[in-house]
């Protein structure tokens, strides 16, 4: 029999325990920031009015429909 301490029967309890949890936490908040991003790929910001809209067309330069003005497509910027 190999002589094990309790502390070190403590720790592998807890790893055994906590590592599933720690790994569900990780996965579903990869799913939660997957699913923000395709949510936010089609969202656009007019440079003149600061209106934000959804544009789901393929033209480079989409039209704001609140002032008519021409925008071009790039990744709104997370805080």
């Amino acid at each position: 029999m190999i002589p094990v301490s309790l502390s070190y029967l403590v720790l592998i309890y807890l790893c055994i325990m906590l590592g599933p949890i720690f790994t569900a936490w990780i996965f579903t908040e990869w799913r939660r920031q997957r699913r923000e991003r395709a949510a936010f790929r089609f969202v656009l910001r007019c440079g003149l009015c600061g209106f934000e809209f959804q544009d789901k067309s393929s033209t480079l330069l989409p039209r704001c429909p609140r002032c008519g003005s021409l925008n071009e497509r790039y990744r709104p910027s997370r805080l």
